[in-house]
């Protein structure tokens, strides 16, 4: 905790510095407003990404001080094993790894929700074509096909609209509209200048008209496929729109089955880094806590280093997310096998 009082403070400092002439821009914001829909989010956010790093530093400010006093030299003398004295350890680390589990899971995704709202309305300059999808192409299941030309989210309308039932390979039914418009009040879309379109064995029907409501199996969110928007779904309701997306077809997932496993990963290297701290930290040496500090700082870099260059190469289409996510806890992981085996002697 105190570890995180030190780090928290600093990220909120330099955040403030960055974004103050963007608070003074908007006169009708108030510093009530900011504290309460940013900063205790963004509090939420860093802490929750710090807590692993945080552990890692105060393991080896508190392990480094027993040894500088020789405690650690009476309990070994006592033949108090290094498992046995690294086991209240795993304790604490067991505890933060639920509380972060948790927080990764359910509680920093409906936090950062309001945050990235914050920031867009204060912070970000919204282009034309942010509120813009074009050519958009959906499989709603293994024989229906959606595609529209254009849509705009601002006005929540789209041009040529069309959707396609088949029987394998065969075409059965078309329905396509010059304009849809999605009314959110009933969870319906009004197609405009329609036709509907049944294909026979041996004749076709067609039915035209000027307007028809309808529901489909979709609605405008499914047509925004963009990787903040993981960061704003609890857990299992990313799950479910990962799964639903693979049976429309969707291509690339990547980014957002990174941000699903390093919810788990992240916290699981609780463990990881308190052996590797411990370890570092369990022999005296020369030079005190400044040397274990600066060589843990040192790993705590070359960690977060591994950490995002997993997540940009899991990102990539083609890959295995889950691989790449979990390397540097594999990595680091064997470095804490090593150093544990090596303390026990």
């Amino acid at each position: 905790m105190f570890t995180l009082l030190i780090l928290i403070p600093i990220a909120v400092a330099i955040d403030i510095s960055q974004r103050v002439d963007k608070f003074l821009a908007h006169s009708d914001l108030t510093v009530g407003r900011i504290i309460d829909e940013y900063y205790t989010n963004f509090i939420i956010y860093y802490a929750n990404t710090f807590m692993p790093l945080a552990l890692f530093i105060a393991v080896i400010l508190f392990t480094s001080k027993l040894s500088n006093n020789t405690e650690i030299v009476a309990m070994t003398s006592a033949r108090i094993s290094f498992t046995r004295f690294l086991y209240p350890y795993m304790i604490g680390a067991t505890l933060l790894t639920l509380v972060a589990l948790a927080m990764n899971h359910y509680v920093v995704p409906s936090s950062s929700k309001e945050r990235k709202q914050f920031e867009k309305e204060f912070f970000v300059r919204k282009k034309w074509k942010d509120n813009i999808v074009e050519n958009f192409s959906l499989q709603l299941n293994d024989s229906t096909y959606m595609y529209l030309k254009s849509y705009s989210f601002k006005s929540s309308q789209g041009s040529y609209f069309s959707i396609e039932n088949y029987k394998g390979i065969e075409l059965i039914q078309k329905l396509t509209a010059e304009n849809i418009r999605w009314i959110e009040r009933d969870s319906t879309f009004k197609l405009t200048r329609y036709k509907l379109r049944k294909i026979f064995n041996d004749r076709d029907s067609i039915y035209a008209g000027v307007t028809m409501d309808t529901t489909f199996s979709f609605t405008p969110k499914d047509f925004m496929y963009k990787s903040a928007l993981a960061q704003e779904m609890p857990s299992n309701e990313l799950s479910e729109f990962i799964k639903i997306s693979k049976k429309r077809g969707v291509k690339n997932l990547n980014a957002y089955l990174v941000e699903l496993y390093k919810r788990t990963s992240l916290p699981i290297a609780c463990y990881i880094l308190t052996i590797i701290a411990v370890a570092l930290a369990f022999k005296k040496k020369r030079g005190g806590i400044g040397v274990n500090l600066g060589i843990g700082v040192t790993i705590m870099f070359i960690y977060v280093f591994f950490l995002k260059v997993g997540e940009v190469l899991g990102a990539v289409a083609g890959v295995n997310s889950l691989v790449y996510v979990w390397i540097p806890n594999f990595i680091f992981g064997l470095l804490a096998l090593y150093l544990y085996l090596n303390a026990k002697k």
